[in-house]
């Protein structure tokens, strides 16, 4: 052992592994142990697992503290390393810190699976959670970024005389970073009103989509054909948008049609009937037909029909317009829009043409 004696650093170095060492067994038996107690708690459990890898850098970094406190000041680069140390620990707790709050958002949205036939509640506890928590996240980093910026004399330097013109400093940042800053409340003003949810069906800008995430700043629509419609939070507070599934995913649709004044209507009401009862998307709730306009041609017709949620309700319109076109082509055909002209003083439409020799019209079925 007279290596010991030999350098300076021998005893530093061997003490510095032994509570490296030390630190690593410790994060085994305790993530062991952790997991066994939290494998029946979901917050728990979400909380253990985000913070697996950065307190794999934690409890090294600050079992290295402690061990390189008992070092001499008069060792030579001793306050060079202990710096840099301290530099990489304040950078892992900010990792620790960020990873807890993550592992219990995770874990908080996980105890309110969204995966169900009624998710409203669960769908406003995940946006509150997500907004809530990237804010605090956002808080913790700047939070570390300044710790760790203390550590330096220069940068104390530079903070001091900062403040010595803090209102200026404070007016030309706040100038520069409104946008950012307005984003930000009105991402509190989303989280705690809820004006919108994440997968909440939306009409922004005449686009129909889905809330698929809500970030600090802005927020992702998934649209009807997989493009992403990004908006900032501002935006939802400062304009109107339609929220389809606001307190529920129920909806009423319309399918509009235009026919002769020669369509009987009951038949067409009794086939409608007809074709929401075979439908898979119909509810069961509302299904009729109105007559809501006319003019010197035709009259249009509204068909009315409801489902449990707003892509049904695309679908179910789809059907009710081309089982409706169907029926009357086959059972109605003269109930299309036609053009009527007087002819001779006759008035005429395309039914009324003249027939060949010995021809009968065939009868209305």
């Amino acid at each position: 052992m007279d290596w010991l004696n030999f350098s300076p650093w021998a005893g530093p170095a061997l003490a510095a592994i032994a509570a490296l060492l030390l630190a690593l067994l410790v994060h085994r038996i305790g993530l062991l142990a952790l997991r066994r107690l939290g494998r029946h708690t979901v917050i728990v459990k979400a909380v253990v697992e985000r913070c697996n890898r950065p307190s794999l850098l934690v409890l090294p970094l600050f079992a290295t503290q402690l061990a390189l406190q008992g070092v001499p000041d008069g060792l030579a680069p001793i306050e060079a390393v202990r710096h840099v140390n301290g530099v990489l620990l304040i950078a892992a707790l900010t990792w620790l810190a960020i990873a807890v709050v993550q592992g219990a958002a995770d874990g908080w949205i996980a105890r309110h699976p969204s995966n169900v036939a009624d998710n409203l509640h669960a769908r406003r506890i995940e946006t509150q959670t997500r907004v809530l928590s990237r804010v605090v996240m956002g808080l913790l980093f700047f939070a570390g970024v300044a710790f760790l910026l203390m550590t330096f004399p220069r940068a104390r330097q530079l903070g001091a005389s900062l403040l010595a013109s803090a209102g200026v400093a404070g007016l030309v940042a706040g100038i520069a970073a409104r946008s950012v800053f307005s984003n930000l409340i009105a991402g509190l003003q989303i989280a705690l009103t809820q004006p919108l949810r994440i997968d909440d069906v939306l009409i922004v800008e005449g686009e129909w989509g889905r809330v698929e995430d809500i970030t600090g700043t802005y927020v992702v629509m998934k649209l009807w054909d997989e493009r992403r419609q990004i908006v900032p939070l501002q935006w939802f507070i400062e304009h109107p948008f339609q929220n389809w599934t606001h307190t529920s995913a129920q909806l009423l649709g319309t399918v509009f049609l235009w026919v002769d004044y020669r369509l009987p209507l009951a038949p067409l009401r009794a086939e409608a009937q007809y074709l929401c009862k075979a439908s898979k998307n119909w509810d069961g709730r509302v299904c009729g037909i109105q007559v809501t306009d006319v003019n010197e041609r035709s009259m249009q017709l509204r068909v009315l029909a409801s489902s449990a949620s707003s892509g049904q309700n695309f679908d179910l319109r789809c059907e009710l317009r081309e089982g409706l076109l169907d029926f009357i082509q086959r059972k109605f055909p003269e109930g299309l829009p036609v053009t009527r002209a007087e002819i001779g003083g006759e008035l005429r439409g395309p039914l009324d043409q003249p027939l060949p020799d010995g021809a009968a019209r065939p009868a209305m079925q």
